[in-house]
């Protein structure tokens, strides 16, 4: 599927598809990385995956631009929460997203559209929500961090009774616990049906955030495992 300027790998459902998931890879990181998720749920939901709109170093990609040389030092302090920064291009990856998300409803309006990604593909994901108002049925935050935030607190009504599962390493180096835990916490204290997935290890998907967010697709789209 390509929404200019937009292409994604789709991954079709298994059986008759009762929703459609879209899911944004992190930092220097191509659609191929998160692909594999897809065909071992074994879902009936159509997946797809999108590649991030700028290139990111080792011909990678990424939804915008990241300052090598200041992450390192943001890093040499410990692992970081973003909640301050608010990143140049995040307007533009917004606007594309949109455009995406909207297309893929069209194909299939009765259907859920759950919308996530991985590190920098869920503080996207989660700004396409809050200040871009995409019209969704399930949000998913895998290692990822909080952005913008005065601006997404002043929209945060819209996560009232959204379901959203959050999960995150207790050895992230990348990005902090902390950063995980206070998104799960603004969530939940704006109303939003929180699923949360601690998890031994780093800036990672491990098996058992896989399982727990398998059970939580698998409920919104009506089949329960």
């Amino acid at each position: 599927m390509s929404v200019a300027p937009i292409d994604a790998l789709r991954v079709a459902a298994i059986g008759t598809p009762r929703a459609r998931v879209v899911l944004l890879h992190g930092y220097a990181m191509c659609p191929q990385d998160l692909e594999p998720f897809a065909h071992s749920m074994k879902l009936p939901a159509e997946f797809h995956f999108p590649r991030g709109i700028v290139t990111a170093p080792g011909g990678a990609h990424a939804w915008w631009p990241i300052d090598e040389e200041r992450r390192s030092a943001q890093m040499s302090a410990g692992p970081r929460d973003l909640y301050e920064e608010h990143p140049l291009h995040r307007p533009a990856a917004r606007a594309a997203l949109l455009q995406f998300v909207a297309a893929a409803r069209s194909a299939h309006p009765d259907l859920p559209l759950v919308l996530g990604g991985f590190s920098q593909g869920g503080m996207l994901a989660c700004d396409t929500l809050l200040v871009g108002g995409a019209d969704i049925a399930g949000l998913v935050m895998l290692s990822s961090s909080r952005i913008a935030f005065d601006e997404w607190t002043a929209c945060r009504a819209r996560l009232r009774g959204l379901p959203v599962f959050v999960s995150h390493g207790n050895a992230d180096t990348d990005l902090a616990l902390a950063a995980g835990e206070n998104l799960r916490d603004f969530f939940v204290s704006s109303g939003a049906r929180v699923t949360w997935q601690a998890f031994e290890g780093g800036h990672e998907i491990p098996l058992v955030v896989w399982r727990s967010l398998r059970r939580f697709l698998s409920e919104l789209g009506g089949e329960r495992t």
